[in-house]
């Protein structure tokens, strides 16, 4: 017979044991969700690091990096975590998230790291603007580097499909979130996410963002990706796509900037007008240590008048063309603007839209396509009358990979000879562009001797035949423009230095491929000017114009055509008597350089008027554009 105590214990020992597991329910919960977050942690410090010596291309960089306890580095991590927790909401299982963000945020720092390899500046927000634009010279790269290519891809394809595989047996394999733990995750991610994106206004002081040591480094870039990492100086971009007003900026202080002394002042006869920018063209022979014979630039060196001093290096033509066409300056906008993609959005003054109120026939050239660098619908906007892209011009010649210069010249003389009018063509040459493979050229005229590899030293042979090939095609056209009757004015120079890589640094000529944008002054010089000819048949070739920026391009080349303008005389004459330079980091002048200018509190008043004038321009009131820029089209701004 049982025993009725023994019965009473058991029963009542049920209740008690079932009490003490709901009791400890939410003990394990608390428990799971501390190990969850840990976990969370732990995948967002790993994340990070791995971004940084990816974006950064050092180990020991990254790890001096995080060896400050409160540096940005940690900062991001708690971002990365906080971004984790969210993504594993939304996908509805714990540590999901990592499979989607982690591709996307390593492939950025790896694109990154191969821009300030291949242009020495980092990745920008804005650089997606104009994607196309690389996806469209892969070809040219692949060439370069078919190996590599090859493995890149092959990689890129394995990453891709064992992250599908991981990602199907992961979601499969736990257990899904509960929708009132979903809930709680996102209740505290986006608000905190919120609040972190409210920090990231560079514009404005924030004391979370000071205490947090981020400091927005804008004048900088490299220093601030170096300072802040990949991850926040990317985010501090963002707001770069908006350009804020200038503290001066106003009806009265517009009113007080004086244009020239006279209006827009023709020659009876009205002189025709050639420019050419040739893509990546320089003189190869101030590399160390390397001989090339004969020389590749004989007409240059004969009729040079100075130097371009180009804002860019080894790419991003498109910035070089806008401050050569409207007169305006990049120092002037945010870090990684691209004029062409982000700010061009209706009519805007330039040389086009003046030659063009003055009857003249307005036409720009470049044998690639018309979407390229958004040229299609920023020649509208400047006031050409056409665009020729290679669309819409006849089968021209190739040599090597790309139209030859020698193409492109016919067509610049075909089509001046058949005009009657008064002509401004505007020609992008496309020959030059790099990459420069080796023995790019079968028939190649020069020689090169140097202390280089032999495959840097055939590259930069390639190179050598680019610069003697479009030499020769400005001899062609100055042949052509000295038996005209009419007066011609043509300029021509080079847009940036050449993507040479391993040939600056096997030959001394710089310690890696790309420079520093912070450098003294002759150093930048050395690593920015390009040959610039300004030449008239009526008067030869300008001389002593010394290195200017693109900027002041259209003065010199209107004073050799005899005619006077508000700005492009006016103003602009008034800024060329001062400086000779106006880049980002340094004004120079003959009187000497001012580095850091824009970060001193006092800037030059003449400065500050360039600066406002070109932000009414292009972003104001427009409340200046009928004094200086007269008989054109208002711009619409942005």
């Amino acid at each position: 017979m049982a025993n009725p105590s023994s019965h009473a214990t058991s029963a009542g020992s049920a209740p008690r044991q079932e009490e003490g597991w709901h009791k400890s329910r939410p003990v394990r919960r608390t428990a799971e969700c501390c190990a969850s977050l840990l976990v969370s942690a732990l995948l967002s410090a790993t994340l990070v690091f791995l971004i940084e010596v990816i974006a950064r291309g050092s180990l020991q960089q990254t790890v001096e990096f995080f060896s400050q306890p409160f540096r940005p580095g940690w900062t991001t991590v708690v971002l990365f975590t906080l971004l984790l927790i969210g993504f594993d909401a939304l996908f509805g299982r714990r540590h999901s998230g990592i499979f989607f963000l982690a591709p996307i945020a390593l492939l950025l720092a790896a694109i990154g790291n191969q821009k300030i390899s291949y242009l020495g500046d980092p990745l920008y927000p804005t650089d997606f603007l104009y994607s196309r634009q690389i996806m469209e010279l892969a070809p040219l790269l692949v060439r370069e580097r078919p190996f590599t290519a090859v493995a890149i891809a092959a990689g890129g394809a394995l990453a891709l499909f064992l992250l599908v595989v991981v990602w199907r047996h992961w979601h499969r394999s736990r257990p899904p979130i509960r929708w009132r733990m979903r809930a709680a995750r996102f209740a505290v991610v986006v608000p905190a996410l919120a609040f972190f994106v409210s920090i990231m206004d560079f514009a404005t002081f924030s004391w979370t963002r000071d205490r947090l040591q981020i400091i927005p480094i804008m004048w900088d870039q490299k220093e601030n990706y170096a300072s802040n990492g990949f991850a926040i100086a990317f985010a501090l971009n963002v707001p770069m796509a908006k350009v804020l007003a200038p503290p001066a900026y106003s009806d009265e202080i517009l009113d007080a900037i004086k244009p020239g002394p006279t209006g827009i002042s023709m020659p009876e006869e009205k002189p025709d007008i050639v420019v050419v920018m040739s893509e990546s063209f320089w003189d190869p022979t101030l590399l160390p240590q390397t001989t090339i014979t004969p020389d590749p630039l004989p007409t240059v060196r004969a009729l040079r008048s100075g130097s371009m001093f180009s804002p860019e290096f080894g790419g991003m033509t498109a910035n070089v063309e806008f401050e050569a066409l409207t007169g305006f300056s990049n120092a002037f906008l945010p870090y990684g603007s691209i004029p062409y993609q982000q700010y061009v959005r209706g009519p805007m003054p330039s040389l086009a839209s003046f030659f063009r109120s003055e009857g003249y026939e307005t036409t720009a050239i470049h044998p690639f396509e018309g979407w390229f660098w958004n040229r299609e619908n920023v020649y509208d906007a400047f006031g050409f009358d056409r665009f020729l892209s290679i669309e819409k011009l006849p089968p021209m010649a190739s040599r090597g990979p790309l139209v030859s210069d020698d193409a492109l010249t016919d067509e610049i003389i075909k089509r001046a000879d058949a005009t009657d009018r008064p002509f401004f063509t505007f020609a992008v040459s496309l020959q030059g562009h790099g990459p420069y493979e080796p023995n790019r050229y079968s028939d190649a005229s020069v020689k090169v001797e140097s202390v280089a590899s032999y495959r840097t030293r055939q590259s930069i042979q390639s190179y050598a035949e680019s610069v003697a090939d479009a030499d020769r095609s400005l001899k062609r056209l100055i042949d052509w423009a000295q038996k005209r009757n009419r007066h011609t004015v043509i300029v021509f120079f080079g847009d940036h230095l050449p993507p040479l890589n391993q040939g600056y640094i096997e030959t001394g000529f710089m310690a890696g491929s790309v420079p520093e944008r912070r450098e003294a002054p002759e150093t930048l010089a050395r690593h920015r000017e390009t040959p610039l000819v300004v030449w008239s048949n009526r008067t030869g070739p300008m001389k002593d114009i010394g290195s200017i920026s693109p900027a002041l391009i259209p003065l010199k080349l209107l004073k050799t055509a005899g005619i006077e303008h508000p700005y492009y005389t006016g103003f602009l004459g008034r800024v060329d008597a001062r400086y000779d330079v106006i880049e980002r980091h340094v004004l120079i002048a003959p009187a000497g350089p001012t580095p850091d200018w824009s970060q001193q509190k006092k800037v030059d008043p003449l400065i500050n008027d360039f600066r406002l004038l070109q932000y009414d321009a292009l972003f104001g009131k427009q409340r200046t554009v009928g004094r200086f820029f007269p008989n054109q089209p208002k711009p619409s701004g942005v």
